[in-house]
């Protein structure tokens, strides 16, 4: 096993871990600032590759894609918020489960109604196609390494949004105590509104991104979001730090077990059985390292205790 292999795996450890990030950095946000369950976030994910793949099918461009994944997953996330979600905020979180379970279904029967059960498919721009010779020799994908840096640059902007902006006065306010922030006369349903299209737009942003690697199709973020909710539990629920350090977590887990494990078991196993299992496993771990955190810090890495 050479050491460039081995860089190269952490590099997609990382590149996971960072699209896990746009995901459930939204999620944080919406759940820490206004106390919602939202099951439907790996649907607006969905929507964002759809509107990247349609967009730059039709234009021939990546990046209108890319825009118009930002733009169609924000309008549809204020509309949800608009429509159904702000009715269920005094509600018990069994109600918003089901509510955005519901939400679910539709967008899913909604996509497969308008597109079809085929898949789509988003090309990479030819600026990021092929790879690019980083040090100590490793040969890595210029598009992965794109995907890194972009999830990073967000990452910045969130926190200079939350801690050196009013929004982000605003949102923390929001999370320490939403009836005084209204009795000083902020608009509490437009700072919800905008709070769930600034995560809807990031979920977006993340399946247009994803949707370069994998074909779009109906369901792709469900199995993205199961990820996300172990990510806020591990980084703790409304923070940003704790969302990038758990998916960086997560990420570097699944990807480096997935790699590892089958290695370990090929002195005892054919192949295949071997590669079967480590993968089983790899997956497991990421749940192990949940419970782990749980047990020691059961408000997360940087959540605060309630």
């Amino acid at each position: 096993m050479s050491a460039g292999l081995v860089a190269e795996q952490l590099l997609n450890g990382l590149q996971f871990g960072v699209m896990l990030f746009l995901m459930s950095a939204g999620l944080t946000l919406v759940f820490g600032v206004m106390g919602l369950i939202n099951l439907a976030h790996g649907s607006l994910y969905m929507v964002g590759a759809y509107a990247a793949a349609l967009v730059a099918g039709w234009t021939g461009s990546f990046w209108a894609g890319l825009a118009a994944s930002l733009m169609a997953a924000a309008i549809a996330g204020a509309l949800v918020e608009m429509v159904v979600l702000r009715r269920l905020y005094r509600r018990d979180h069994l109600d918003q489960v089901l509510a955005t379970f519901a939400l679910i279904l539709m967008f899913s029967e909604g996509t497969r109604w308008l597109f079809g059960a085929f898949p789509l498919y988003l090309n990479v721009p030819a600026s990021l196609s092929g790879t690019v010779l980083l040090p100590m020799g490793i040969v890595y994908s210029k598009y992965r390494l794109a995907i890194i840096v972009c999830g990073m640059a967000v990452a910045l902007g969130l926190f200079i949004l939350i801690g050196r902006t009013r929004l982000g006065v605003r949102i923390r306010a929001g999370q320490s105590d939403r009836q005084m922030i209204a009795a000083l006369g902020v608009d509490i349903a437009t700072l919800y509104t905008v709070v769930f299209a600034l995560g809807a737009a990031l979920a977006g942003l993340a399946g247009a991104l994803v949707g370069a690697i994998q074909s779009v199709e109906v369901g792709m973020g469900e199995p993205v979001l199961i990820l996300a909710f172990v990510v806020i539990v591990i980084g703790g629920i409304g923070s940003i730090k704790g969302a990038l350090v758990g998916a960086i977590l997560v990420g570097m887990t699944d990807t480096m077990g997935r790699f590892l494990l089958p290695v370990m078991f090929k002195n005892f196993m054919d192949g295949a059985t071997a590669s079967s299992v480590g993968s089983a496993l790899a997956s497991m771990l990421i749940y192990i390292v949940m419970a782990t955190v749980l047990i020691f810090r059961p408000s997360g890495l940087y959540g605060k205790p309630a």
